[in-house]
């Protein structure tokens, strides 16, 4: 028999859990510089046109299957069609290899959290962050662990299970009404920080200042697509477990997709507006142009922003224990809602106990995370990241929206459902969205970061080992997905159930 499905505390607890799952590290470390370096203030017309045509259509989908057929992805979609299942299971196995390496970040913020308070990196970041805080080491070569690594990684492991075990409404509910409220203060005594350094002007007109001639460009819609979709934590079974707790009626799914996915977008514009300003001031200080020291990523949080921290006139070590904690709240939620996914999966597939399925399977993930603690690690990061969100995330969201909306042709039922527990009625414009733009534009996405792949190896690296550790983990995902489809259900009949249309 089926337990009785958890349920979120309120409608804000609810919204608060999906805004922190979308708000993570991309918003502070991939977006400003994506939008930079795609016709700056121009991009925010395709990136505009993007959310609402593809995140907010996408994210009005996966709340109604979650709401509608009442369970995590695999059995939302087995709800479905009894042939989906294996989409579901697919995204778990992605969610399986991005919380293992998410932490690990996770964790690198938590140390520089503590290096912040005595600026331990000294004049140079970059060789601080390689060859003391990493000591990294070449391809195939493991190295030995790194307890800096290590150390916090087993803390940010801990309060994650821990959160899981305490359930929906005590563990994540209540971890993010800590952790979105610290993040939005600490990130805005940031930002109106680096508002009023010299420079700031500078950073803010080379992110902001417009190239309409970019606009022909189709790289650039591709680059707003893609940081849309990846962004709002879609296409990886999050938000459909999610949307499973809300109850039955009155869950008014599109005004909620609609708030958490403006909600979003306007953090990741708050982090362009903190995070050039930044850059602005570095730029002035070193005598060279903004773009000679913008970046993304890895580079912008561990060696751009430490050398920003340094040159700060006053307030220094409180400005990075902001930027590095922001980095901490933001990650945690998402870390947390990634790893319910899987876990909700498990469970309803069981049968476990929550407990159990936490201790198991995020145990389980927890262990794989440690071979990023190694001296290889960041390399491994870099790699699997790469090809998991460009053959993992993307391929099974466009083959989501494919096999719901062209073979199944389930789309009517679903905003049938959507508009019968929601305040705002979707248009046509929901159904030709995902009918006609959404998979020809994740297409486009996918197609280009295969060209990509193809064009010339990952960052210059061996062959052989973008193959075992790139294509092998966006492959790895796909034969979770075959394993997990392959076993039995703890009760068939839990597959069965037919979902009760609010009306």
């Amino acid at each position: 028999m089926e337990r009785e499905r958890e349920q979120w505390g309120t409608r804000a607890g609810f919204l608060l859990a999906a805004i922190g799952s979308a708000v993570g590290l991309g918003n502070i470390w991939r977006f400003p510089y994506v939008a930079y370096d795609n016709g700056g203030g121009t991009f925010l017309v395709p990136y505009l046109i993007a959310l609402l045509t593809a995140g907010i259509p996408i994210l009005v989908l996966e709340y109604a299957l979650g709401h509608r057929f009442r369970g995590s992805a695999p059995l939302a979609l087995r709800r479905l069609h009894r042939r989906a299942e294996f989409l579901g299971w697919w995204q778990v196995g992605v969610c399986f290899l991005i919380s293992s390496y998410y932490a690990v970040v996770i964790a690198w913020a938590v140390a520089y959290t503590g290096f912040a308070f005595d600026l331990s990196w000294g004049d140079d970041p970059e060789t601080f962050l390689f060859e003391s805080y990493w000591a990294a080491t070449e391809p195939w070569q493991l190295g030995g662990v790194r307890l800096g690594v290590l150390l916090p990684l087993i803390g940010i492991w801990a309060v994650t299970l821990a959160v899981l075990v305490g359930g929906v409404r005590r563990g994540v509910e209540r971890a993010n009404r800590v952790l979105i409220p610290l993040l939005l203060v600490t990130f805005g005594v940031l930002v109106v920080r680096a508002l009023t350094l010299p420079g700031a002007t500078d950073g803010l007109e080379a992110l902001f200042a417009p190239e309409w001639g970019a606009l022909g460009d189709s790289s650039i819609w591709v680059a707003a697509y893609g940081q849309i979709f990846f962004s709002l934590s879609v296409g990886f079974a999050i938000m459909i477990t999610y949307a499973s707790y809300l109850p039955r009626r009155g869950a008014d799914l599109t005004t909620n997709a609609f708030i958490a996915g403006f909600a979003n977008s306007s953090f990741e514009l708050l982090a362009g507006l903190g995070v050039f300003a930044a850059i602005g001031f570095l730029a002035g200080v070193q005598g060279v142009g903004v773009g000679d020291v913008a970046a993304g990523g890895v580079g912008l949080a561990f060696v751009i922003f430490p050398a920003i921290v340094s040159e700060l006139p006053a307030l220094n070590r409180l400005f990075g224990v902001l930027f590095f904690a922001s980095l901490v709240a933001a990650g945690l939620s998402s870390l947390i809602s990634i790893t319910e996914a899987s876990t909700s999966a498990v469970m309803d597939k069981f049968g476990w106990s929550r407990p159990r399925a936490v201790g198991v399977f995020g145990g389980a993930t927890a262990a794989m995370s440690l071979v990023y603690a190694t001296g290889l690690g960041p390399t491994l990061l870099d790699v699997v990241d790469n090809f998991v969100n460009s053959f993992g995330v993307a391929a099974v969201g466009l083959a989501q929206v494919v096999v719901i909306a062209w073979l199944l042709r389930r789309l009517g039922e679903l905003r049938r459902h959507a508009d019968a527990v929601s305040e705002l009625p979707l248009g046509r414009w929901w159904t030709i969205a995902l009918v006609a733009v959404t998979p020809v534009l994740l297409g486009a996405v996918t197609l280009d970061n295969l060209r990509r792949e193809l064009a010339e190896p990952y960052e210059g690296l061996p062959t052989e080992f973008l193959v075992v550790f790139g294509w092998g983990a966006a492959a790895l995902a796909v034969v979770i997905g075959v394993i997990f489809t392959a076993r039995p259900w703890h009760d068939p009949a839990v597959t069965d159930d037919e979902p009760e249309v609010s009306r």
